[in-house]
């Protein structure tokens, strides 16, 4: 009898597991919190965005696999620049959003855990800012071409499954220079996209 409650007790438990691989196909979205690390910055504030679109894991019933994506990323910072001696402060928040191609290797621990680390290409939508201080208020669309059109960066992160949902957290390190021209550089610097990914993925059945 205790043999067979055993058994059945395995059973359960590879069934339990079996059920918790991660999904092979889906969307998925969630926030940003980026920044720009801008060095002519008197301070500087993470910027909350959104990120969203679909991924596809290669092998999703083996320890290891390719996860690859294509997203939409909302990245920026919000900045504080200070003029004549502290006397003038003017906050400047900027918004860059992107197409993301976010290709990580995924390692699977456990069937539930997936450990990731790779790198992502993104392409520039389009570029905006709002600014508020003592030289007044105001929002406006930026020229595009003063910024790098490709953004290229590294990444890693973990994400937990339960059955067809998926949720995680990921850093992706951008190792471009955000400005492209000098005006822009006047501004930003050398600076590179920082940002940290909280998603919800959601499988969707191949059948």
């Amino acid at each position: 009898m205790k043999h067979r409650i055993v058994l059945a007790a395995l059973l359960t438990t590879g069934a339990g597991v079996a059920s918790a691989q991660g999904p092979a196909f889906g969307i998925k979205g969630g926030l940003n919190l980026s920044s720009l690390a801008v060095d002519a910055a008197n301070e500087e504030k993470t910027r909350l965005g959104v990120n969203g679109g679909v991924f596809f894991r290669t092998m999703p019933e083996e320890a290891f696999g390719l996860q690859i994506e294509l997203l939409y990323s909302g990245k920026g910072s919000n900045t504080t620049y200070s003029g004549f001696f502290g006397l003038i402060d003017q906050e400047v928040d900027f918004n860059l959003n992107y197409i993301e191609l976010p290709v990580m290797a995924s390692f699977r621990v456990g069937g539930i855990v997936d450990l990731q680390a790779g790198a992502y290409a993104g392409y520039l939508l389009n570029a905006n800012v709002s600014t508020s201080g003592d030289l007044g208020s105001g929002s406006e669309e930026l020229d595009k071409d003063s910024f790098a059109t490709m953004d290229f960066g590294l990444g890693g992160g973990v994400a937990f499954n339960a059955g067809p949902v998926q949720v995680g957290v990921r850093y992706l390190h951008g190792l471009t220079n955000v400005a492209d021209t000098d005006a822009a550089d006047l501004l930003l610097g050398d600076a590179k996209n920082r940002c940290v990914q909280a998603f919800v993925s959601l499988g969707i059945p191949s059948n």
